[in-house]
């Protein structure tokens, strides 16, 4: 799955804990905007996705699903 910058996606899933006021957002509004990429574990490829109410975070591209 290629994602783009610019590009809606939705959360389908998340891989680590998130503090409980993060995880509410994203089940609230579950849809975000890919701003950027960023480089995590030296070889993984993480996207950050910024969300409607300015809310931004970054996930593993499995974690995301074309909105």
């Amino acid at each position: 799955m290629n994602m783009e910058k610019g590009q809606k996606v939705r959360v389908r899933r998340l891989r680590d804990q998130l503090p409980a006021n993060m995880v509410s957002k994203i089940k609230q509004n579950p849809v975000g905007t890919v701003e950027e990429f960023k480089l995590v574990d030296g070889k993984g490829i993480g996207l950050v996705v910024k969300f409607d109410d300015s809310f931004c975070t970054w996930f593993f591209e499995d974690e995301l699903e074309p909105a």
